[in-house]
């Protein structure tokens, strides 16, 4: 997570003063319908901030979603371990908007593209014509070939993700409660985190945190404290993306909680009863998968090139290959800025969401388009209560001072007064209490 500095500031305002000046221009039907159509795929960072750019613009704007809501996909693992209800990280994007009377929101799922005609096809035979093309579709989870393991390791991606691996945790501890059987009861305490990335290192240290603190004295059949919690890394350490002294903290952080962790560990099997590294075998009726992702299969529809992870190779002024009008942005797109590879994070999604439509706006106005150029400042990783590491250029904090600076950096990007104050107070309260309320489970009968 990058940490806000004065130009982040300022392009948040200069997002939120967008959407201000849509509501005093009041751009009628007839003007819209006169104004150049760009259609934006996807409302994640890269799309909103597309969204936010041209609102108020002399364009006529339409979203495309598969879902009603924006979502602060930073925080889905508080979601996900029950410290923040699903609102608290969502905000619906028809409000987000609502003042950008340019901006046309449709909740719906594309089937195809066609480059050639500019026509969008969606679900329900409905189909979009388009003058400009921003495709920001996101990514998705990647089981490396093995896609029967999902059913069995769900990864995280989505609201919905986040749900069922709250349920199926809490579950856990339940049906442990009942077991008679050490043996069964141990496999039902036993939690398997795949792959040691931001992600996993969050999860795997939450976990340990409410086996640990939040179920303490709350069964009578179990002990949650004896709960076996194991991150899971196919390379030879966690945090590979972090400076090696960082990943080093971050592991002394995860064993005080007495997170067990296995580097070089390559999952060759996963099923309802475990998972298997090569010939070992894991008890486990819990796994999460934190450990790949792929671009979204929307890409494929553009039928260009692409790299092994289905990321679209883009050009440097982040249009595709042939076809100017279309602009591929965040999780979807390849591209290089300075001679490295841009990463999949959310403010670099940002980043380009906003270069994609500042050079659309460019295009329309005859002037030629500018190379996306990535500003780095710095990464974040919580891994529990006072225990965080980061990164911030030759900077590199751990412990408590990296944990307040976490704290802040993801209150400040919450879309909405509402979720920073909800957010904060949750935080408050499970960091004095080491309660976590949101802890009801929905669909319950089988696992």
């Amino acid at each position: 997570m990058n940490i806000p500095t004065t130009i982040e500031r300022q392009h948040r305002c200069e997002m939120l003063q967008s959407i201000e000046e849509s509501s005093a221009k009041q751009v009628d039907q007839h003007e819209m319908s006169t104004n150049p159509h760009v259609v934006i795929i996807g409302c994640g960072f890269a799309g909103l901030a597309a969204a936010c750019t041209l609102a108020g613009k002399p364009v006529a704007v339409t979203i495309v979603d598969r879902t009603n809501h924006h979502l602060f996909q930073p925080l889905l693992y508080q979601v996900a371990t029950a410290g923040l209800a699903a609102p608290a990280i969502a905000a619906p994007i028809r409000h987000i908007l609502r003042e950008a009377r340019n901006i046309t929101t449709l909740l719906a799922e594309v089937t195809s593209i066609d480059l050639a005609r500019r026509k969008v096809c969606l679900d329900q035979d409905n189909v979009l014509e388009y003058d400009h093309l921003i495709v920001a579709a996101g990514a998705c989870h990647s089981y490396f070939g093995h896609e029967e393991w999902a059913s069995f390791a769900p990864g995280l991606k989505t609201l919905d993700d986040a749900l069922e691996i709250r349920r199926r945790i809490l579950l856990a501890f339940e049906r442990a409660e009942r077991e008679t059987s050490p043996e069964a009861r141990r496999a039902w305490l036993s939690f398997v985190v795949v792959g040691a990335g931001s992600t996993g290192v969050e999860l795997a240290g939450t976990l340990a945190e409410i086996a640990r603190e939040t179920l303490r004295r709350e069964f009578r059949h179990i002990d949650p404290m004896v709960a076996r919690i194991i991150l899971l890394e196919g390379s030879h350490r966690v945090l590979q993306s972090y400076p090696e002294d960082l990943s080093e903290k971050a592991c002394k952080q995860l064993e005080r909680l007495h997170v067990e962790i296995r580097t070089d560990s390559r999952v060759t099997g996963v099923d309802s009863d475990g998972i298997s590294l090569g010939g070992e075998r894991l008890p486990a009726r819990t796994v999460v998968w934190a450990a790949g992702v792929r671009a979204s299969p929307v890409g494929y529809y553009l039928g260009a090139e692409h790299d092994g992870d289905g990321r679209i190779r883009v050009q440097l002024d982040l249009s595709l290959s042939g076809h100017p009008e279309v602009f591929v942005v965040g999780d979807l797109a390849n591209v290089e800025s300075g001679g490295r590879p841009v990463p999949g994070v959310a403010p670099a999604a940002k980043q380009m969401g906003q270069h994609a439509a500042r050079n659309l706006l460019r295009q329309m106005v005859g002037k030629p388009t500018r190379p996306f150029l990535y500003r780095d400042y710095g990464s974040l990783a919580t891994i529990g209560r006072n225990a965080a590491v980061a990164s911030l250029g030759r900077l590199r904090l751990w412990g408590k001072p990296a944990w307040l600076l976490w704290l802040c950096a993801h209150v400040y990007f919450l879309i909405g007064f509402r979720n920073r104050l909800v957010v904060m107070l949750d935080w408050a309260w499970a960091y004095w209490t080491s309660r976590r309320h949101a802890r009801v489970v929905l669909g319950i009968g089988g696992k």
